[in-house]
Parts: C-alpha cells; structure tokens; sequence
C-alpha cells in the first residue's frame, strides 16, 4: 500500500518562500529546486526508513544540491511533512512543528 504525502501547511509555506528567493537569485533556479523536492518526496515516500531518525519519530532528509532538509514524521499510511528547512538558518526549528 502507498502512503500518502502531507504537506503541513507551515511546510507549504517552507517551500513557498525557498522556491522564490531562489527564482529572485536566477531564472529556472527555483524552478529547478522544486524538481529535487519532488524527487526527494518521492524517495520518501518509496522507503521512508532509508533516512535515520533524529528523533523517536521524526526523520530528515536532505536535498543535494540545495542546502535544504525536509523533516518528516512516517506513519502506516502517510508521511506528514513537517518542516522544509535552511540547514544553516533555521536547521532545529522542525522541534517546534512536531
């Protein structure tokens, strides 16, 4: 059974403001950011386990080329996105979210 991805809206909103400060640095280059997004939600929610906890339950997974991590929480049937954070800005603020 696939789960299902759910982006918070806080993460939503993460995503939102990374996608066009890079638009702002570079034509295509948010556009670019939101592709390895996608592809990393993909990973995640094919095999959510292949990224260690930093919690009891709560996961990060970093971007490659984007100094991003997106932190999520795996249940049964879905994957909660609780955080798309700047790993040098803002990288313990997911706590808060959980």
């Amino acid at each position: 059974m696939a789960r299902r991805l759910v982006v918070q809206p806080q993460s939503d909103l993460d995503i939102q403001a990374a996608t066009v400060w890079y638009e702002d640095q570079q034509s295509g280059l948010g556009a670019r950011f939101l592709n390895e997004l996608d592809q990393l939600f993909l990973r995640i929610v094919a095999n959510p386990r292949q990224f260690p906890r930093v919690d009891d339950e709560v996961h990060p997974a970093l971007l490659r080329h984007f100094p991003y991590g997106v932190y999520f929480h795996a249940e049964e049937a879905s994957i909660n996105v609780l955080a798309v954070l700047h790993l040098h800005r803002h990288p313990e603020m997911w706590k808060s979210r959980n």
